[in-house]
């Protein structure tokens, strides 16, 4: 998952240096991409058709956007929502423009790098990201989108720099790791600052005048901007519990900002917090809930506890699972049923739907969802008979969760594949190996629970009906 550069960069030695080598040597679809999207201002026809053409350019990006446009968090009404041109004319141009914002901060980053400073990072931003949007006062679409965006990208300097693969990344996390002060060590390794590089990347990619002033340096020019500054620094908090004095001054601040006493503020955060690992869950990274406030393992295991399913939509994929079967199965159908429904429902980060080749000896990849799956369609190969690196894999019963080996080597199209826990379960035909599900989670450091196990047999069972009344025809 890590991208490599042709040559070793040079060494960055100012705040200039950083934003020029982000901008145009790592990160350039990205910043042109969303400097595009911010020029789009307003909502008439013309400019509707213009982010609509955006978003429709890119694959991944339109798919984010319609599993997003079917959320709570931005759908209340539960109208399905099927084109990107239905998505703006319902849900609104500035919150599609806020969830393409979103997906492609997080496609750009971690299909570059999947280093824990990174993960944390975008936990804590997703996390401000709904804070301020849900604490909002103004209920407004556009002041909605524009604390909820300001938030996501008050700290894309830092995004930006451990998404690549440099040597002084590796450096400063030494640095990190001795528990040099954070900024201390940015200036000894970096020569400048994360906010710094922030403020650059904000001008350079032309990020637009509210988020300008979110970064910019002293008081804050509006209540909204303040509210993002102080959301931002809540979600880093929360980290350590919704208790503290720490804490209780940030609380103090937000009653400023929106006009609510500190104590339904408390509450209210508590519950934005969840709501914030469902959006996580919606963008595709399961994995950086469990770095989030009340999702942490309690105890000095190390691993963290998967994040919560979504029971409501497990149950309304289940539904249309049981009228698709009724109706005419039809397997395509079904298999992309069960496979959102694993992905999305329970929660797990990249999806495969594996049957069988034209020799018979071999499950290969026909169907794939998440970040870090496009080397599986040209490399994933499971021996039916499991043998080979990747054979404990086939399940011998049926769904389970494969626990892999302390001794399990990397392969080299895929740094996680085979040695981080999983669901399997298998699709059998005449009592005979047909088909296989898996899915993990990457770098995110648990193991599936059983309840993510029950609902996921509960899919697959849905998947292998659809087989054996296709056989009974």
């Amino acid at each position: 998952m890590t991208a490599k550069t042709d040559h070793a960069p040079v060494r960055m030695t100012s705040t200039q240096a950083w934003v020029s080598y982000l901008s145009k040597v790592e990160l350039p679809v990205l910043a042109n991409t969303l400097r595009r999207i911010n020029e789009l201002t307003d909502s008439r026809n013309s400019t509707v058709n213009e982010l609509a053409s955006v978003i429709l350019n890119d694959a991944q990006l339109t798919s984010q956007v319609l599993r997003l446009s079917n959320t709570v968090f931005y759908n209340q009404t539960r109208t399905q929502v099927s084109t990107v041109s239905r998505a703006i004319t319902l849900i609104g141009f500035d919150a599609v423009k806020s969830m393409a914002i979103s997906s492609l901060i997080v496609d750009a980053l971690l299909q570059r790098n999947d280093r824990p400073h990174l993960l944390r990072c975008l936990a804590r931003a997703i996390h401000a990201a709904v804070q301020a949007r849900c604490l909002m006062p103004k209920r407004n679409e556009t002041a909605l989108e524009e604390v909820f965006i300001g938030a996501l990208l008050m700290n894309i300097g830092e995004l930006a720099f451990w998404s690549c693969e440099t040597d002084q990344a590796n450096e400063l996390e030494q640095h990190l790791r001795l528990e040099e002060p954070p900024v201390q060590a940015q200036k000894a390794v970096l020569h400048t600052t994360f906010t710094e590089i922030t403020r650059g990347l904000v001008e350079a990619w032309s990020l637009g005048p509210f988020i300008k002033d979110v970064v910019a340096p002293g008081q804050a020019n509006s209540p909204a901007a303040s509210l993002v500054r102080h959301s931002v620094e809540m979600a880093r908090v929360s980290e350590q519990g919704w208790r503290g004095d720490e804490m209780d001054g940030l609380l103090d601040q937000l009653s400023e900002d929106i006009g609510q006493s500190p104590a339904v503020i408390r509450d209210q955060i508590k519950v934005n917090a969840t709501e914030a690992a469902r959006v996580a869950v919606s963008l595709g990274i399961p994995q950086v809930t469990a770095l989030m406030p009340g999702n942490e393992q309690a105890g000095n295991s190390g691993s963290t506890q998967a994040p919560q399913m979504d029971a409501e939509l497990q149950l309304e994929i289940l539904r249309d699972l049981t009228q698709s079967l009724a109706e005419k199965p039809d397997i395509n159908e079904v298999c992309l049923l069960v496979i959102e429904g694993i992905h999305r429902a329970i929660g797990m980060q990249r999806v495969a739907l594996l049957m069988g080749d034209r020799s018979g000896n071999d499950l290969v990849p026909r169907k794939l969802s998440g970040r870090g799956t496009e080397a599986w369609r040209e490399h994933f190969t499971l021996p039916r008979d499991g043998a080979g690196a990747l054979g404990a894999l086939v399940p011998e019963g049926g769904c389970c969760i494969y626990q892999p080996d302390a001794n399990a080597r990397a392969i080299e199209y895929d740094r996680w594949l085979g040695r981080v826990p999983a669901l399997v379960g298998p699709l059998r035909a005449g009592g005979r190996l047909v088909g296989l599900f898996y899915a993990d989670n990457a770098a995110g450091d648990y193991t599936p629970s059983e309840q993510q196990l029950a609902a996921f047999g509960h899919f697959i069972q849905n998947a292998q009906l659809c087989l054996t009344l296709m056989a009974a025809k």
